[in-house]
């Protein structure tokens, strides 16, 4: 794992030169869920790259199928995620990872954007963080890796840069649909507060 990380270090710095515009501020230990909007395959390893702490990524089933990068994905334990609807097993897969103090890595939009406009949200996230009492962090990615696929956006050269936001306050105290929607908003905004900051 040592390995991998430093190796990404070097692939996103260097290669792809990630620039940090605002550090993150994840706690030095225990769990919490980083939320981001979805601009390409590479996203998960731009990310990690900015972060101490390991990130357990929730990430779309088809790319385990990809032969050069599933052992990667494997490695690093990421959570794959059936797009056909509620995947329970992977819900559970990540309040377990929550539980043993780790921190999640979600894009909750559930799919790459195709433009600057963040889309919805969806609920999961707000459910996962109430279930588990753990704080939810912004960051909000942008650059070149936007819309392309997950071979071309590894390969070839980008540029892309970053802003983390601190951990967003929501009501914990309920999970009715209402409170669940209105903590996804919160999230949603506190992401589209990063892109529009100067």
């Amino acid at each position: 794992m040592r390995l991998l990380g430093l190796a990404n270090l070097a692939f996103t710095r260097l290669y792809h030169r990630v620039r940090v515009l605002t550090p993150p501020s994840l706690p030095k230990e225990g769990p919490a869920i980083l939320v981001s909007n979805h601009t390409s395959g590479l996203d998960p390893l731009l990310l990690q790259s900015c972060c101490e702490r390991a990130i357990i990524w929730m990430m779309a089933k088809e790319y385990y199928d990809i032969k050069p990068l599933g052992w990667v994905f494997r490695t690093v334990e990421a959570i794959p995620v059936e797009r056909s609807g509620r995947d329970m097993a992977a819900t559970r897969a990540a309040l377990r990872a929550l539980k043993e103090g780790r921190i999640l890595g979600i894009f909750p939009e559930g799919k790459i954007e195709l433009t600057r406009e963040i889309l919805p949200f969806q609920t999961g996230v707000a459910l996962m963080a109430v279930k588990a009492r753990v704080p939810v962090y912004p960051v909000y990615l942008d650059g070149t890796q936007r819309n392309k696929e997950m071979i071309p956006a590894v390969a070839i050269p980008r540029r892309a840069t970053v802003r983390f936001g601190p951990a967003v306050e929501f009501d914990r105290s309920a999970m009715d649909r209402q409170a669940l929607d209105a903590a996804t908003e919160k999230f949603r905004n506190s992401v589209k507060d990063l892109q529009n900051a100067r």
